[in-house]
């Protein structure tokens, strides 16, 4: 299976043909959204943003778009907070917003939460889907300190799923393995950054995609 894998455009719909020209160019089974659709916008402009984009896409909401954003897209996307999907024989589990932050943005979870939400869909080998990065996990703003979710790193420590994406932290975008776990964010679809997984048999294989020359 075949899967694009964009986050955090946060509402520059200036991208919206270079995200429609990545489905025209890689036809994926599916496009895989990690959040942030919006920059604090509205439910209204998240369902507009990701009915201009082309194909099937499997959607979470970021902390930076509102609480209702799961319900609300359902018309246009596949929302994915809390819940699962299977797709071609591999089990994806999804959670959106952040964990708690100093910025008190819109769609943040308590660590219990999280875990409350993301343990009773989580199987071992799995594919994740998570908005917010694991802690120390591609989770490092640019002074250095990781900020990723406990919870999120227990999850992946416990049922070790084959591939782990995560968005919300531009800076530190990237492929990490943990304990043979495939973690990836695929940087800001604002800064047009995305990546192009193909999962096959439990082997993974990342391109990433970025500005030219960076």
């Amino acid at each position: 299976m075949k899967f694009l894998v964009l986050t955090d455009l946060h509402q520059k719909t200036e991208n919206i043909p270079w995200i429609n020209s990545l489905v025209d160019e890689y036809s994926p089974d599916a496009l895989l959204y990690l959040g942030d659709v919006t920059d604090l916008g509205t439910c209204v402009q998240a369902k507009d943003i990701l009915s201009s984009i082309k194909g099937r896409k499997i959607v979470l909401p970021g902390n930076c778009d509102p609480r209702d954003t799961p319900s609300e897209i359902s018309s246009v996307a596949e929302d994915l907070h809390g819940k699962s999907i299977e797709i071609g024989g591999i089990y994806i589990a999804g959670l959106g917003g952040g964990n708690i932050s100093p910025f008190n943005s819109p769609f943040e979870l308590t660590e219990e939460e999280i875990d409350a939400k993301l343990r009773p869909i989580s199987r071992k080998g799995m594919l994740l889907m998570t908005h917010a990065p694991a802690y120390d996990t591609l989770d490092h703003i640019p002074s250095g300190v990781p900020v990723g979710s406990k919870a999120i790193r227990a999850i992946i420590d416990e049922f070790k799923p084959v591939l782990a994406l995560s968005g919300h932290i531009h800076e530190d975008y990237g492929i990490k393995d943990i304990g043979g776990t495939i973690c990836v964010n695929p940087g800001p679809a604002m800064d047009k950054r995305a990546a192009v997984i193909t999962v096959t048999d439990d082997q993974v294989a990342v391109k990433l995609i970025g500005p030219e020359g960076a």
